[in-house]
């Protein structure tokens, strides 16, 4: 039987330099991209082991950037209308702290807030106009805290990460269990703002299941307190049935 084969698809010739000019182009964005952020974590003084996990979740996660970069660049212009333009500016809302954020959900105290998107912008910028309700915040982030308006010394950082009994106290650094247990000590002193976007590095080092298990505790622990928590993640590197579960484990999705 004959088999009917598809014509391949027309190439531009080889001195094509408009085609050669892009792909060059998009090649050497992509490399600055990648040693961009292997810069970026060796500064922060990743250990080797942290780093190739960084590195490898990062690799993994490639054929979905690709695809929805060719998503985007497929996808037609946006085209706003008469209506939208000429629409007035939708007012700033105020919260208990004095804080107007636009763009954000309302802030209740006691609610845990899941923030779903690429890189942590909106869950950055939430917890930094709800800072000032608290007593003190603990920054739970490969990345150290950005400006949160209020004393340094109120601010917790800590890093998950693989650690020898006895080190997360001294080193700043601390598995699933040192995180809870730092969060237990620090909101029985207070008010705390928990800010967490290393749920994608917590599921590569130490499994899925106990991430999710985790994030449902946290959820728990802070419903009907005076704390908050916020949280991000890139939900394009789970698993349609995991990120239903995460998602149930919130009380607010932005």
């Amino acid at each position: 039987m004959n088999e009917t084969k598809r014509p391949p698809e027309p190439r531009p010739a080889p001195g094509d330099a408009e085609y050669s000019d892009g792909y060059i182009q998009g090649y050497a964005e992509g490399l600055r991209e990648g040693l961009r952020e292997l810069f970026v974590h060796a500064s922060q003084g990743h250990t080797p082991a942290e780093l190739r996990v960084l590195v490898k979740s990062r690799i993994a996660r490639i054929p979905e950037d690709v695809e929805l970069k060719r998503r985007q660049l497929l996808a037609p212009p946006r085209k706003s209308g008469w209506e939208t333009l000429l629409k007035p500016p939708a007012s700033a809302s105020v919260t208990q702290a004095g804080v107007a954020v636009a763009g954000l959900p309302d802030w209740t105290p006691g609610r845990a807030f899941l923030f779903r998107e690429e890189r942590p912008r909106s869950a950055v910028r939430f917890a930094q106009a709800r800072a000032s309700a608290h007593a003190r915040v603990l920054w739970v982030s490969l990345d150290p805290p950005p400006a949160l308006g209020i004393e340094e010394a109120k601010v917790e950082w800590l890093r998950p990460g693989a650690t020898r009994p006895g080190e997360e106290a001294a080193e700043g650094i601390a598995a699933p269990g040192g995180i809870a247990g730092r969060i237990q000590e620090r909101g029985a002193e207070g008010s705390l703002l928990v800010y967490l976007d290393a749920l994608e590095y917590l599921r590569t080092e130490y499994g899925t299941e106990l991430t999710l298990r985790f994030a449902s505790w946290l959820a728990q622990w802070v419903g009907g307190s005076a704390s908050t928590v916020i949280a991000s993640v890139d939900e394009a590197t789970l698993p349609e049935p995991d990120r239903r579960r995460l998602q149930r484990s919130f009380h607010i999705l932005a």
